[in-house]
């Protein structure tokens, strides 16, 4: 019985392995998204040609543990053995080229796949401004006009140009189903380009941990077509809701698992005066031209005053 229990345990190892994976979204592995697309086919390519040299050495192993098991009389021991150039080209050369392909297709993929390159595209983009907040996503659409909150809709076929942001601590902006992700920072303002490929609706999330809200910080992506875009715009217009400024405070406070809200209209440049806020964070940064002219005005002062006492003193 002893004999037979180890390989009936092996037995079970794919079903185990299927098991474990059942519960895993493949998210990454089924792309809506041309992005998404590109990325998918480097990280199989990257894995097969990693796997050129581990299922060899694996396959080597076992068969070599075989072979000169204690209980082959027939196999070949040569202890003073301690060197073969064949083996040793082999054994290196295999990898350095496998090292070579992959330097190469990585060095293409991360100039193509640049979060901040524009899709090429006979579409005109949309711009998204999206800001990172405790904790839920705040989304302005400065072409159409409006805003909301943890929901966005943009047609499919047509590049999205993201602007991200945070009026918080650091998070991170990611779309599975379309690739990439960003980081959101106080003060900044980084770039993500991205398109869908077809209609579908996709789950957004926050990719960096945030805070107790952290999990709860998620939003729908839905690409439709043009005319269903236009019309849910429409409707968005249409939103008793205006993302004036006490709006925007009441809203910046932390909540959790926050529900979807519409914004019929918002703050003119909304977006820029929260990257603005958080501008003294910047080493070296310019002032602002009013600081400066009060300086200046300061200065002068102090100038006039010092003229005045050299004066008096002659």
């Amino acid at each position: 019985m002893s004999k037979n229990r180890y390989p009936r345990f092996l037995g079970l190892l794919p079903l185990l392995g299927t098991l474990l994976l059942s519960g895993c979204n493949m998210t990454l592995l089924d792309p809506k998204g041309q992005v998404g697309l590109d990325e998918r086919n480097l990280i199989i390519t990257a894995t097969l040609l990693m796997l050129l040299v581990v299922v060899p050495v694996i396959f080597m192993t076992f068969l070599f543990a075989w072979k000169y098991r204690a209980s082959n009389k027939d196999a070949v021991y040569t202890p003073k053995w301690s060197h073969s150039t064949k083996i040793e080209v082999t054994i290196w050369t295999i990898p350095v080229l496998i090292i070579i392909a992959l330097g190469y297709i990585t060095y293409e993929s991360t100039h193509a796949l640049d979060p901040y390159r524009p899709l090429e595209s006979d579409v005109k983009p949309i711009t998204i401004e999206v800001v990172a907040m405790d904790w839920k996503w705040l989304f302005i659409y400065p072409e159409q006009g409006i805003a909301t909150v943890n929901k966005i809709v943009f047609p499919a076929h047509t590049p999205i140009n993201f602007k991200v942001t945070s009026d918080t601590v650091m998070n991170s902006f990611f779309i599975p189903g379309l690739g990439g992700q960003i980081y959101a920072m106080a003060g900044m303002q980084t770039k993500l380009h991205l398109i869908a490929n077809q209609n579908a609706e996709l789950d957004g999330i926050s990719a960096n941990y945030s805070g107790a809200g952290f999990t709860g910080m998620k939003f729908k992506a839905i690409a439709t077509s043009q005319a269903d875009f236009d019309a849910w715009v429409s409707d968005v217009k249409k939103a008793p809701k205006q993302l004036e400024k006490a709006e925007y405070e009441a809203l910046s406070k932390p909540s959790q698992n926050n529900p979807v809200e519409l914004y019929s209209s918002f703050t003119p440049n909304l977006f820029q005066t929260i990257v603005d806020k958080y501008e003294g964070m910047k080493p070296g940064k310019p002032m602002h031209h009013e600081k400066k002219e009060k300086e200046v005005a300061h200065m002068e002062g102090m100038d006039m005053s010092s003229h005045s006492a050299a004066g008096a003193e002659e």
